[in-house]
């Protein structure tokens, strides 16, 4: 079954809120390129929509009742947003997740070197990339450093127009023949993803040692610029991204070309569908945004950790359910879910990597993954025939743009989502999001159609009764 393209459905008042929601979404993906900026911004805009604090709410013992909404936050990484409803919560609650982490380079922990009069910063990948993709493109910095006093220094580097950039090197074509013979994966390996970042050496006079002046001049500019010395490098978190702004793509400005598509492109629908919830609902309406889904969700960020557990347990406390297990087991086995992950966008010029009749096409709307994995389904999570059911008859209600995909070619690849892991609990979940061509490379696309379809379609679902 085909599905008809989005666009031709549009009034004009709904091209206007289309565009205009693509806008901020556009300016939120330039400004927010990590983790911790997303849950900074998210939690900026949640405190002004009336969120308060949970942390807050469980230290002044404060009684929470339908209608009142909170946030909690996991070491600034991940956020979980809560819009309590009219039902108890043991009838299980709404849930949107996505994740908020996008394949890029990691800064290493001793990472300053001099070659040849040239600095570099030493990167560790993240997630998966194709690592001939990042190089000669302008690279920024983003993150922080704390010290040993526990005081925080944030850095942005390389997206002001006054700011510099970064680069890897790559060998010119003229020597690169042995180059040109290799495979994909070892064009560029991971140990040649150095970060160019100086080449001027620092000026001394009457010193005996002149080794590494370009590395020490580097050094010294950095403890000008944010008070810290080489050492301090040990305990940052500094991530390499492309520099710039998202941009409109298409002479039409249909489109939208940006880093971190995948999966900021769910996330920040879902985001403002929580947002956007004015009135009460029937049922407990919540959003995760998610560390760690790139690299497995592991670690205390990722949705493999105990947060998500740990803030309904808290929920449960905070309205009159006591701490003990069986309400929370109750509320979990009783919920709905929508993993909003993106999906591969059927691309014409790799047509042979996809089943066409089980494609995601860009501008047909938000797209359903029954199941993902690989293969055999390996690593999967696949929603039963009842809850797709209930999902479609929520989409057509609410006249949502909707589509059904697979993630290519049965044998080709595939991949993995937070989904199966919240199945675990016994919720109800299906993979759900927009469709992404050139996913994990620096910069991917989307159309603005898809996006705004996902806001709609969460909008919908969370007012599921």
């Amino acid at each position: 079954m085909e599905r008809p393209i989005a666009w031709n459905r549009y009034r004009d008042e709904q091209l206007d809120e289309l565009t205009a929601f693509a806008d901020d979404y556009r300016a939120f993906i330039s400004q927010n390129k990590t983790e911790r900026e997303c849950v900074t911004a998210s939690i900026e805009l949640a405190r002004a929509a009336g969120y308060r604090d949970l942390d807050e709410c469980i230290a002044a013992g404060t009684q929470l009742v339908p209608g009142d909404r909170v946030y909690a936050s996991m070491r600034g990484k991940s956020l979980i947003l809560v819009h309590l409803g009219k039902a108890d919560l043991t009838c299980g609650v709404n849930i949107l997740g996505a994740h908020i982490d996008s394949p890029r380079l990691d800064i290493k922990q001793n990472p300053v070197d001099e070659k040849n009069d040239l600095a570099y910063l030493d990167t560790h990948y993240y997630g998966g990339i194709k690592k001939y993709q990042w190089v000669t493109i302008p690279l920024a910095i983003h993150g922080v450093i704390v010290k040993k006093d526990g005081s925080v220094v944030k850095v942005v580097v390389g997206e002001d127009s006054a700011d510099p950039v970064f680069v890897i090197s790559d060998l010119l074509i003229h020597l690169a023949s042995e180059q040109m013979t290799k495979d994909a994966a070892k064009v560029i390996e991971g140990e040649l993803l150095d970060l160019l970042a100086g080449h001027q050496p620092l000026r001394v006079e009457g010193e005996d040692d002149m080794k590494d002046l370009v590395k020490r001049h580097m050094i010294a500019l950095l403890n000008e610029e944010y008070g810290i010395d080489e050492e301090d490098l040990l305990s940052a978190e500094l991530e390499v991204v492309p520099a710039g702004p998202a941009r409109d793509l298409g002479f039409d400005r249909s489109m939208i070309l940006g880093y971190g598509h995948d999966d900021r492109s769910c996330a920040y629908p879902s985001l403002r569908a929580q947002l956007a919830l004015s009135e009460t609902p029937a049922r407990t309406a919540l959003t995760i945004l998610v560390d760690k889904e790139e690299i497995g969700s592991v670690g205390a960020t990722g949705m493999q950790s105990r947060f998500f557990e740990n803030v309904i347990a808290e929920l449960l406390a905070l309205t009159g359910h006591g701490d003990g297990t069986l309400a929370l087991r109750r509320c979990l086995i009783n919920s709905d879910m929508l993993s909003s992950d993106v999906s591969a966008g059927y691309d014409p010029s790799f047509a042979s990597a996809f089943d066409p009749k089980n494609s995601a096409y860009l501008g047909r709307g938000l797209t359903f993954h029954k199941f993902t994995g690989r293969g055999g389904k390996g690593g999967s999570n696949d929603a039963d025939a009842e809850y797709v059911a209930r999902v479609r008859a929520c989409m057509d209600a609410h006249d949502v743009a909707w589509q059904t995909a697979e993630l290519g070619k049965v044998d080709q690849g595939g991949g993995g989502t937070i989904a199966y892991i919240l199945a675990n609990y016994g919720i109800r979940v299906i993979d759900s999001g927009v469709p992404v061509l050139s996913m994990h490379a620096p910069w991917e696309a989307i159309s603005k159609a898809d996006l705004y379809e996902a806001y709609r379609g969460y909008q919908a679902f969370l007012t599921l009764e």
